[in-house]
């Protein structure tokens, strides 16, 4: 199963980029990508995942994401609707306890019932026992980059490290997420 679109053409991009680009600044800030997105719940996508997918995608730094930047996030962005519909397997719009496991089972995970319980409540803005496309986003992009920062000192990948309190508070609060 592939979840990688192809990338459309810079004519398409370009028109899009410029429909987003309320200001007419050359550049998309977090707000005008927000009202953008969808998803798929009529209500604004979440602010917290805009800002990881911002930071993920300036390279400049500047908090905005230039055209150049804008098509990698637009890949980005399909990718993930695509994954997320594939596992949204009765096509609520939506992820629940089961589909999540499911999806980050395919991804390489393998977390306890208890985590999964626990990244429902976390993810589950509305309180409902599941995960809308942007919390989704969120949940992943935190997992993968926890994971990472995790693996940095599980040199024998054995899955156990040992680090000093200061280690750790540096390697949390280092991480973009």
């Amino acid at each position: 199963m592939s979840f990688v679109s192809p990338m459309p053409s810079r004519d398409f991009l370009w028109d899009v980029f410029q429909r987003v680009d309320k200001d007419r600044s050359g550049a998309i800030s977090a707000d005008e990508l927000q009202q953008a997105l969808s998803n798929g719940t009529w209500t604004p996508f979440n602010p917290e995942t805009v800002r990881l997918m911002i930071g993920m995608f300036d390279k400049s730094q500047n908090g905005t994401v230039s055209f150049d930047e804008f098509g990698a996030l637009w890949k980005y962005v399909t990718d993930w609707q695509n994954c997320f519909r594939s596992f949204d397997r009765d096509n609520s719009g939506n992820i629940d306890r089961h589909e999540l496991k499911t999806a980050l089972t395919n991804f390489g995970y393998r977390l306890s019932e208890g985590l999964i319980d626990m990244l429902i409540r976390k993810y589950d803005r509305l309180g409902r026992g599941t995960i809308y496309f942007d919390d989704f986003i969120q949940c992943c992009i935190a997992l993968y980059t926890l994971t990472s920062a995790f693996r940095k000192f599980d040199t024998d990948q054995d899955g156990v490290i040992t680090i000093h309190y200061e280690q750790f508070l540096s390697m949390v609060f280092n991480l973009k997420i």
